[in-house]
């Protein structure tokens, strides 16, 4: 089984679990977020489910991505652009790089990152239970910053 079909599956499973009923216009909304590599936003998901049923509206994908993340079954992310990004809660943590440039996110994981993180909770009397990192970069090679 691909990626694609084991994300499509955890989705359906989930949608189950929590009663969610799957209409065709859901499963094809969920499966155009279980391809998805690049967090994308409600408009762009639309786009993608037109090109599969052109019957499926955009008021059908909100309401299914709100559903969906109502349900916990993907992540809403706020990356400064005034739109939301979606993603498909992950079965391992990562945190966020995002290109200013292009707008393009990195998603990486770093267990030192991870460390000093629960070590700065500690030193200030907290136990880290949960925590989002955003990393908002442009490349080392951009002009615009070079002076």
């Amino acid at each position: 089984m691909n990626r694609v079909e084991e994300n499509l599956n955890r989705i359906e499973k989930a949608c189950m679990v929590k009663g969610l009923r799957m209409t065709e216009q859901r499963r094809i909304i969920a499966r155009v977020v279980a391809e998805a590599y690049d967090h994308p936003d409600a408009e762009e998901l639309y786009r993608r489910a037109i090109a599969v049923d052109p019957h499926i509206s955009i008021a059908t994908v909100y309401r299914t991505v709100k559903l969906f993340e109502d349900a916990g079954i993907i992540e809403r992310h706020d990356f400064r652009e005034g739109r939301a990004r979606y993603e498909q809660i992950p079965d391992t943590h990562h945190d966020h790089l995002i290109n200013l440039r292009t707008g393009a996110v990195v998603e990486f994981q770093s267990d030192e990152i991870e460390r000093l993180q629960a070590e700065i909770a500690r030193r200030l009397g907290y136990r880290l239970v949960d925590h989002r990192l955003e990393l908002y970069a442009v490349p080392l090679d951009d002009e615009k910053v070079k002076r």
